[in-house]
């Protein structure tokens, strides 16, 4: 048994029923899957994030649409694996200690780590959004990448109450690592966590922001245009990025966001450009959600991002 995963428990559904794996070390996959349930809280009531829940539900969610990854889809115009043959295998969650913030923080970015050298694609269900920091770190040396963030908010600040790697500030810490050449993001709206400085910082940056209303007026194509061009892309989804109709069970439900196709066709989009390196999906709030409509969206979208890897070669062997 490998000390730095907790397997899904036999019984417990793993994402699309995929095999599960208990040794890092000998991971054979095309994608794998890894929950991280915890990053570096801002108090003590952030500390139990009922988000911790989220990979398990959003597992449990995939499972609908295990028994059909074989049939015609419209919305991809055949099966939704074109045919191919695609490991999924599901390596469970990252072990975690109580209380252990940064100790937590180096042992996911070690585990993303060992997935890409064993030549998978680590897709992880989050989790709050401090929950990307670690796993950006792990592509030091594999670089350069440009991040697409899916989102309401801009998730720019350096800190809060001293903690500077906390579900505000991931889009920050991100542009201070070498290996990270630029990003996008996409779905701004509201208010948030940040202040004029930080639209300031991210700006001066050369972060692409686009808002949700600009998204709704000149359409996904225009949007994927804004995007640095890259050989290699890292999207991190914030569930919060969606409407609060299609995603109630969210940290902060907003209004105005993206609509199911908007989300699936930028999410496919990227993929188009260029090769999908690492994906994020995070802040789903399984205990108040209504009839699992946000676990599920949050799901099937994961589904269609490994799909469209699959459409476009960059995943599975012919069958």
């Amino acid at each position: 048994m490998d000390s730095r995963i907790v397997p899904v428990p036999l019984g417990k559904p793993t994402f699309l029923d995929s095999p599960r794996c208990d040794d890092l070390a000998t991971l054979e996959a095309d994608v794998a899957i890894i929950g991280v349930q915890h990053a570096f809280p801002y108090d003590m009531d952030a500390s139990t994030l009922a988000s911790h829940a989220a990979p398990a539900a959003i597992r449990a969610q995939s499972v609908r649409w295990a028994p059909f990854l074989s049939h015609y889809d419209y919305d991809f115009g055949s099966d939704i694996f074109a045919g191919r043959d695609v490991r999924i295998v599901d390596c469970g969650d990252v072990a975690l200690q109580a209380g252990q913030y940064a100790a937590n923080s180096a042992a996911t970015t070690a585990v993303i780590n060992a997935i890409l050298d064993r030549g998978a694609v680590p897709f992880t269900l989050g989790g709050d959004h401090g929950v990307p920091i670690p796993i950006f770190r792990a592509y030091e040396g594999r670089g350069p990448i440009v991040i697409v963030q899916l989102d309401q908010h801009l998730d720019w600040r350096e800190e809060r109450n001293g903690v500077r790697e906390g579900l505000s500030s991931p889009m920050r810490r991100a542009s201070e690592m070498p290996w990270v050449a630029g990003m996008a993001q996409i779905g701004l709206r509201a208010v948030g966590s940040a202040r004029q400085q930080e639209v300031d910082d991210a700006t001066a940056y050369g972060s692409v922001q686009i808002r949700a209303e600009e998204l709704h007026e000149k359409g996904v194509a225009w949007a994927l245009a804004q995007i640095p061009k890259a050989d290699r892309y890292y999207i991190t989804f914030d569930a919060d990025g969606l409407d609060a109709a299609l995603a109630p069970a969210v940290l902060t439900p907003g209004f105005g966001g993206l609509t199911y196709y908007e989300a699936s066709n930028l999410l496919r989009g990227v993929a188009r450009m260029g090769t999908v390196v690492g994906y994020d999906v995070v802040e789903v709030v399984p205990h108040i959600d209504v009839a699992n409509i946000t676990s599920h969206v949050c799901a099937r979208l994961t589904v269609n991002l490994i799909g469209e890897m699959a459409q476009t070669g960059q995943i599975g062997r012919p069958r």
